[in-house]
């Protein structure tokens, strides 16, 4: 029986110790060095370890640090118990072992106890930091951010670093210190009836002991009434007029919180003397009340609202005009707003204007195609095959041959599994053969109506009549979620010439060895999949790749960075390349105004935030090179300092490349979000929200690129253009746009129409282009054939000082391929509007109209 319950406990204790090293090896092993070796095969292996280093020494740190804390003071209170006095006189033999015994335990047992019970109470306490360990490096890492803000007169570096630190550490010295505190107590009250059987009396060092302790937690109480004066920054009491405290926080709640101070500190010292010398404790008391009445005080809401009621609303605008002012300032430099240009634009109704040379030169870069239709043309026309697709089309500009700089649509031609006829969709076609894209095509924006489609890249392989070319032009790495592949093998590629397919061999850069039984065990494991163990397809030179989605790639190497929704491809001489926007942000910048609606496009809100990194990845090696954007922003700088040799300088990126850099579109629709109100920089105007602008609505739209001279006449280049119009209202109040190219990037000019004139915003141009009958007619006649008629994007071009109005008109058939095709353009300019195949005669139409109408106005007159 014995030896039966024997074996039970064998058996019994094997299987939990091997579903233990299951478990290690499931989620820490095989995780861990599947890390090892992804992040070795990008040369990264140096940052691998540093962030593994960084975790677990700021932990181990902070642990240690907690642990003597509380393994110190309990060590101390057991050598103060040992020299309690034993009552002698009255004790017994039992009593005396005893009180020998307890004493002993003090002596001897006590390291133990206070050694496991420390290390249990300081290991929860340090988790936070475990998890925070970025923050706490970017706090020991941070430069300077070379401004202060006004109401502490504090660098704004310490709201974005040193404020959440602090508070984390007085919220855990907080919890430590009281529970030492407690525990002490407890000790010595314990220790006191177990060994002297007296009432409560402490020894000298006993009261030194807990008197220290005592100080420490009114000094923890102190210091949290000290973090709530930078509290204060981030209150939200007086929005949506304005962020950040105002006249109430500054002079009711901030000297009361001095006051509570005082006075705390104050009770604390006299408390403490009462403590020894049995004196002041009248003293303590009255300081005592007075704090909790000034504490009631402030949180209380009837001050306030008196106060509010009485004193500040009768002259609000004065009264918080300054903070006001500290508002607008704050958020104008958190969003890199602080340098905007305003311009008024004036309108000149000349319709000989419409024929000068200028609007001629310029509506050659007009993009009248919208990207969304352009995905199902790229798709139909160029796809050539059921697996490839176009994720997305990109906008971008290039030097073409024989028609100079030209702005242009470009799609990358990626592998969709899900193309596959349902026979082929097997492990080794997924796995082996079909593991690429196949080069991109690329479009002028400027098309006309009725006419083929002019492309200048096109097929596979990609052809150019354009002077493009292209080395390598296959795509292992974009925007799709593809599985893990192993190249080269044994069955080769499939890849594409003009006449049949063919198969090809990987060699680039990309992928982990796999050609081990120790790696092909490991990644069979990692991915679930045993195929990969016993596949006889793998070489020697195999490697397997995963992790091909661009923004997954990066996201893993990178979390902290926030990333934009629309990488883009560009074109070179030696391949194809991805260029993902990053950015640094928080939400700790003082008195800005958090991003409303961060919700519909990041994970988490802010007040601040910066274009910092430009990404670059290669899509046919899968390499990913970060390079610093912007050089002021104090985020980036350390996290340069924290992972040195990670980040690039921008000079360092190719020339090709950089020139084709871009201010992202996510960016600017933030920044234009928070512009709409903080454009009135006067507090009174601001106050009043007289001139509250937002993204025109009944016609809902975004930010779109052109190509047009506005920064220096005669001087095309890419820009980034964002209407904006009255709240509540349909009519154009703005032009609002941003730089691309060279020197000007990022500079951000504001086209102010006057309050008095009427502009028209794009949703009543689209109720007026219904209300034509020729285009109403022709339109309703396309309806009714067969097809089926879409109309496009209105852009609002500013040119020559007109606004004119651009729409594109496409005609889906509903019988054979859903291909959309560019029928018609229509354009307008005020009230007139006018139809054609090409946007030279749509204009000449247009200035037909408006002549025809300038005379009868002066007939009329005359």
């Amino acid at each position: 029986m014995q030896s039966l319950k024997k074996w039970i406990f064998i058996i019994l204790g094997s299987l939990i110790g091997l579903g233990i090293i299951y478990i290690a090896f499931s989620f820490i092993f095989v995780d861990l060095l599947v890390d090892y070796w992804w992040f070795t095969s990008l040369n990264l292996k140096g940052y691998f370890f540093l962030r593994i280093f960084y975790r677990y020494v700021i932990f181990v740190s902070v642990s240690f640090s907690l642990f003597l804390l509380f393994f110190i003071n309990f060590w101390i209170a057991s050598r103060h118990i040992r020299n309690y006095r034993v009552p002698e006189y009255k004790a017994t033999k039992v009593e005396k072992q005893s009180h020998r015994y307890i004493l002993e335990f003090f002596e001897k047992g006590s390291f133990k106890i206070y050694f496991i019970l420390s290390l249990i109470m300081a290991i929860p306490l340090s988790a936070h930091f475990f998890i925070k360990w970025e923050e706490f490096l970017l706090y020991l890492f941070a430069p300077n951010y070379g401004l202060t803000e006004s109401t502490h007169g504090k660098d704004i570096s310490f709201y974005l670093f040193s404020y959440p630190i602090y508070k984390h550490i007085q919220n855990t010295l907080s919890i430590l210190f009281l529970i030492l505190f407690v525990g002490i107590l407890l000790l010595y009250y314990i220790g006191n009836r177990l060994l002297t059987k007296e009432e409560i009396t402490f020894s000298k060092s006993s009261k030194f002991h807990l008197t220290i302790l005592f100080i420490i937690n009114c000094l923890m109480f102190i210091w949290r009434h000290f973090i709530m004066l930078y509290d204060i920054q981030y209150i939200t009491t007086h929005e949506p007029v304005f962020s950040g405290p105002g006249f109430i926080e500054m002079n009711f709640n901030i000297p009361l919180i001095w006051l509570a101070i005082l006075l705390f500190t104050a009770a604390s010292i006299t408390l403490v003397v009462y403590i020894h010398v049995r004196k002041r404790l009248k003293t303590t008391i009255a300081l005592l009340c007075v704090f909790f009445i000034a504490h009631a005080f402030r949180i209380s809401s009837f001050v306030p609202d008196f106060l509010g009621t009485y004193f500040i609303k009768p002259n609000e605008i004065i009264r918080e005009k300054p903070y006001i002012v500290d508002s607008i300032d704050s958020t104008l430099d958190a969003y890199a707003l602080d340098k905007v240009v305003i311009r008024q634009y004036i309108i000149k109704n000349n319709p000989e204007a419409i024929s000068s040379p200028e609007i001629k030169k310029r509506i050659y870069n007009i993009p009248v195609w919208d990207r969304e239709f352009l995905v199902d043309v790229y798709t139909q026309v160029q796809g050539l095959r059921s697996f490839y697709s176009f994720p997305t089309v990109d906008v971008d500009r290039y030097n073409v041959d024989g028609r100079g700089y030209q702005q242009v649509y470009l799609g990358a031609r990626e592998f969709h599994f899900d193309g596959l006829p349902e026979a082929a969709k097997n492990w080794l076609n997924k796995s082996f053969q079909y593991t690429h894209g196949s080069g991109v095509v690329m479009t002028p924006a400027a098309q006309s109506g009725d006419e083929q489609m002019t492309w200048y890249i096109k097929d596979i392989p990609p052809t150019s009549d354009f002077g493009f070319k292209i080395d390598q032009t296959a795509i292992y790495f974009g925007l799709q979620d593809s599985g893990y592949i192993i190249v080269p093998n044994d069955l080769g590629e499939v890849d594409h010439s003009k006449v049949q397919d063919i198969l090809i061999h990987y060699d680039g850069k990309g992928g982990i060895p796999i050609s081990s039984m120790f790696k092909k065990t490991l990644f069979s494991f990692y991915f679930h999949d045993n195929n990969i163990l016993f596949t006889t397809k793998i070489k020697e030179d195999s490697k397997i790749i995963f992790i091909r989605n661009i923004k997954k790639r990066i996201k893993k190497i990178t979390p902290f960075l926030l990333l934009d929704e629309d990488p883009y491809l560009v074109v070179t001489n030696k391949g194809l390349f991805w260029i993902q926007d990053a950015y640094t942000c928080s939400d700790l910048y003082p008195n800005s105004e958090n991003y409303p609606d961060f919700k519909k496009k990041y994970e988490k809100k802010f007040n601040y935030i910066r274009n910092s990194v430009k990404i670059v990845v290669d899509a046919y090696n899968g390499t990913v090179d970060y390079y610093v954007f912007d050089s002021k922003d104090p985020i980036i700088n350390a996290y340069r300092r924290i992972y040195p040799g990670l980040f690039k300088k921008i000079d360092t990126m190719p020339e090709e490349l950089r020139t084709h850099l871009r201010y992202p579109k996510s960016l600017f629709e933030v920044q234009m979000a928070i512009y709409a109100k903080y454009h009135q920089t006067d507090p009174e105007i601001f106050y009043r929200q007289e001139d509250l602008w937002e993204f025109p609505k009944s016609l809902p739209m975004t930010s779109y690129y052109l190509t047009l001279d506005l920064f220096e006449i005669g001087r095309d280049e890419f820009l980034l253009i964002c209407p904006m119009s009255p709240v509540k209202r349909e009519n154009l109040r703005s032009l609002i746009i941003v730089g691309c190219d060279g020197e000007d990037y990022g500079k951000i000019i504001v086209y102010a129409f006057p309050k008095g004139q009427q502009i028209y915003g794009p949703s009543q141009i689209s109720a007026l282009i219904d209300q034509d009958t020729d285009i109403a007619q022709e339109l309703s006649l396309w309806n009714q054939s067969g097809s089926i008629v879409q109309r496009g994007r209105i852009m609002v071009l500013p040119i020559n000082n007109l606004i004119l109005y651009i729409q594109p008109v496409y005609l889906r058939s509903t019988k054979t391929l859903n291909i959309p095709e560019l029928k018609r353009i229509i354009v307008s300019q005020g009230e007139i509007v006018a139809m054609d195949k090409t946007i030279e005669e749509a204009l000449k139409k247009l200035q037909e109209k408006l002549k025809n109408k300038a005379q009868r106005i002066q007939n009329r007159a005359q």
